[in-house]
C-alpha cells in the first residue's frame, strides 16, 4: 500500500538562521561569500530573483529596490539568483554601473542555497534547469525575521521594495 503526502513543503520561515554555505560567489568564482557569516556583524535582506537579466528582474524587481529612497538604511542588501559568478558581475553592472548603491549581486551557481530555503523550483523549460523563486528576506541577527515570498514563485508584489522596505 502506497501512502502519499499532501503537506506542504517547508519554505524558508520566520526563525530561520541564514543557512552556512559557502558555495556562493561575487563577481569570480575565486570570491566566496557565505551569507550566514555576513549576518553576523549586520542586518538586512536577501533577494532572491528567478534569473539576471530577464525581463522582470531587470526592469522591476531590482530596480525597485535601486531605486528605493529607504535603500541606505536597510542595511546590507544581497541579490541572489542561480547564475554564474560572472553572469551577476555583468548584471550588476549594468543595473549599478557605479556600484553606488552597496547591493551586492550574489551567484548560487549550484542552487545549494536556494534549495537550503527550499525555494527552487523547475525552470528547464525557460531557464534550463533549477532556479529561485522570487523572494525577499529581512534578515536581524544571523536569523529570518520576515518572509516576503511570491505565491507563485515569479511574480512580482510582496517581494518589491515598496512592500518589503516600506
Amino acid at each position: 500500500m502506497r501512502t502519499f503526502h499532501s503537506t506542504p513543503r517547508a519554505l524558508v520561515k520566520v526563525g530561520d538562521e541564514v543557512p552556512s554555505f559557502d558555495g556562493l560567489m561575487e563577481n569570480s568564482p575565486g570570491f566566496k561569500v557565505n551569507l550566514a557569516e555576513e549576518f553576523k556583524s549586520s542586518n538586512g535582506y536577501i533577494v532572491g530573483v528567478p534569473g539576471a537579466f530577464t525581463g522582470t528582474c531587470s526592469s522591476v524587481h531590482v530596480p525597485s529596490y535601486i531605486n528605493h529612497p529607504g535603500l541606505k538604511k536597510a542595511g546590507q542588501v544581497f541579490v541572489v539568483s542561480v547564475n554564474d559568478p560572472f553572469v551577476m558581475k555583468a548584471w550588476a553592472e549594468q543595473l549599478d554601473p557605479a556600484g553606488e548603491t552597496g547591493i551586492r549581486f550574489i551567484a548560487d551557481p549550484s542552487a545549494e542555497f536556494t534549495k537550503a530555503l527550499e525555494l527552487e523550483f523547475d525552470g528547464s523549460a525557460v531557464f534550463g534547469g533549477l532556479r529561485s523563486k522570487r523572494y525577499a528576506l529581512k534578515i536581524e541577527d544571523g536569523k529570518v525575521k520576515e518572509t516576503f515570498i511570491e505565491p507563485d514563485g515569479t511574480g512580482a508584489n510582496v517581494s518589491l521594495a515598496e512592500k518589503v522596505l516600506g
